[in-house]
């Protein structure tokens, strides 16, 4: 049965190390079948959450907030799997795919919870040029417990100093790999 991937790209870059993962990724997924779509959130105008508890889950756009999230929430709320990728920054995912994440909170309030549970998914993919993932494995963990979402797996490829240096790497037939293993 085919599945619906939303991805959401932190990269800053369209053509970077991290993106070398998500094309690898969406060729497999697509290539079981499956329909995905990405959003490159670095080009995105998203602000931080406010931190007003005044989300509404039940509206097509549940964020008291007006921004580019309003194209993001109805395809997380529909989606089947969700994934998460990001180079990593001291230690952790980019700002932009935190920002994101914090906005999601809007789809856990008011009037039920559409984004915990519900049978989703998630996978993880990352390229940093070192290779201290565990802070953000352990974020990653965390987020997926308190989501109630099944970690589907995670692809971390480190040493890759500039842009360009992962292709070829094992990490770009993981991440196919994972793709095509969603069905």
């Amino acid at each position: 049965m085919s599945k619906k991937i939303v991805i959401l790209n932190g990269s800053p870059r369209k053509a970077g190390n991290t993106s070398a993962l998500v094309k690898a990724f969406t060729e497999g997924a697509e290539g079981a079948g499956n329909t995905v779509i990405e959003f490159f959130l670095d080009g995105m105008d998203i602000h931080g959450c406010k931190g007003c508890f005044g989300g509404h889950s039940s509206r097509e756009c549940p964020c008291v907030q007006k921004d580019d999230m309003d194209q993001i929430y109805p395809a997380v709320k529909t989606s089947d799997v969700v994934v998460l990728a990001s180079p990593l920054y001291y230690w952790t995912m980019s700002g932009q795919l935190r920002t994101a994440l914090d906005r999601l909170f809007a789809l856990e309030e008011g009037d039920g919870n559409l984004l915990r549970g519900n049978g989703k998914s998630s996978a993880l993919l990352m390229a940093a040029e070192g290779h201290g993932f565990d802070d953000a494995l352990l974020y990653y963990d965390h987020l997926m417990e308190h989501l109630r979402w099944k970690n589907l797996g995670c692809v971390l490829a480190g040493g890759n100093m500039k842009v360009g240096d992962i292709k070829g790497k094992k990490e770009i037939e993981q991440a196919y790999a994972l793709g095509k293993s969603i069905e």
